[in-house]
């Protein structure tokens, strides 16, 4: 495999070289940059620098000994600052990238690990830097032939990993089907569907009891509302107005006297009307198309296309065509990025899929590792490709 997302620190890759984000003037930064000088040897690498490359304009790249390092050689990426993304930003951190991976062909570079360029304390949004990273490596690598790494390493991301993977890993031995039953019992598999549903409801306790109770809600609170009815008609009267005793006042005890005897009532119409309006909101797409359907979705949470296609990291052009073409049928992956771009819930992302004729299959470990995503509102593309890779499925990015 030429190209590979890992969850490690860069600095301890095995590989012929490794990038680093750099400053365009002799100074050490934070984040990556420290993290190399430090691992190389801060004093040498930086005296280096000064002595025999000094300053180098953004965009550019420059290539050191790797001193200390298991890598033999460091190509240092001069990183554009993020500003608004107006300002030639993307062009700066595309340049880093083909640079870079000049450089390490010109060096006789056989293997090479790259950090999200800029993403750090640059500023770079995270998901357009995966992709921008993805469109320069796919394209080098149809000229050349190299193993590149890109390397996902932050606090963030390693606490993430350390606690999402034994729930993950629990979760998906919770409703997937091995396939040695698949391959014994064959469509008994799907058979089964009904017990796997039991335990995702014990292990999502809130989600079911959302779910049990919308499902028999209006049925339920009507009942509640005719027995209220009932011990009203039976409740006894309060005593008569007393002499010199306001109207105003007497209907106020009154109305005291029946609420001490009768206890308070939920507020069923609300929930009745809540009921209604999700259910005409329903009835009023149900001829939506995917594209048509997904467009009124992100409509209705007030995102911006923008936001949704990058954050699902799925290429402006795609995104363009689902737009624009009402029937357009995309790949069931690209679907489901889009449900993680779109911040779906799981009710949502199962409606949309449906639209263009796909489910999540619990005989599909994918879709399962999806589905955790999604019911625990983690909409990150990256984690789940990594997740993906360990489990040795096929990545969605790469």
């Amino acid at each position: 495999m030429p190209f590979k997302i890992v969850r490690n620190d860069i600095t301890k890759m095995d590989t012929d070289a490794i990038v680093n984000t750099a400053n365009d003037h002799p100074t050490v930064g934070t984040g990556c940059d420290y993290a190399v000088y430090t691992a190389a040897g801060y004093d040498e690498l930086l005296a280096y620098r000064r002595e025999k490359i000094g300053f180098v304009q953004e965009g550019d790249a420059f290539i050191t000994p790797g001193f200390g390092l298991p890598a033999k050689f460091i190509i240092h990426a001069v990183s554009p600052l993020y500003i608004d993304g107006n300002r030639g930003e993307e062009d700066l951190l595309r340049s880093c990238y083909r640079k870079s991976l000049a450089l390490a062909a010109e060096n006789g570079i056989r293997s090479i690990a790259f950090p999200l360029i800029s993403t750090g304390g640059f500023g770079y949004p995270k998901e357009e830097g995966m992709r921008i990273a993805v469109d320069e490596i796919h394209a080098f690598l149809l000229q050349s032939d190299m193993q590149i790494y890109l390397v996902v390493f932050d606090e963030k991301a390693t606490r993430m990993g350390r606690s999402l993977y034994p729930d993950l890993k629990t979760y998906i031995d919770r409703n997937y089907v091995q396939e040695k039953r698949e391959e014994e019992y064959g469509d008994a598999c799907y058979e089964a569907a009904a017990a796997r549903e039991e335990a995702v409801e014990a292990f999502l306790p809130e989600e079911n009891a959302r779910a049990s109770f919308w499902k028999g809600s209006r049925r339920r609170l009507l009942s509640e509302r005719r027995k209220r009815q009932e011990t009203a008609e039976h409740l006894p009267m309060p005593s008569a107005q007393k002499p010199g005793q306001t109207s105003a006042s007497f209907n106020e005890q009154a109305s005291a006297s029946i609420g001490e005897m009768m206890p308070a009532a939920p507020d069923e119409d609300e929930a009745i009307e809540e009921l209604e309006r999700k259910l005409k909101e329903r009835m009023a797409h149900m001829s939506d198309t995917f594209p048509e359907y997904l467009m009124y979705l992100i409509g209705k949470k007030g995102m911006e296309n923008t936001d949704v296609y990058k954050r699902a990291i799925v290429d402006k052009k795609v995104f363009s065509k689902i737009k624009n073409n009402p029937q357009y049928h995309p790949q069931k992956l690209t679907a489901l990025c889009l449900c993680i771009g779109a911040k779906l819930t799981m009710d949502e992302s199962r409606d949309l899929l449906a639209r263009a004729g796909y489910a999540l299959s619990p005989c599909d470990k994918t879709d399962i590792i999806f589905s955790y995503f999604i019911e625990h509102g983690i909409y990150d593309m990256i984690e789940l490709d990594i997740q993906l890779e360990e489990y040795g499925l096929p990545c969605v990015i790469t």
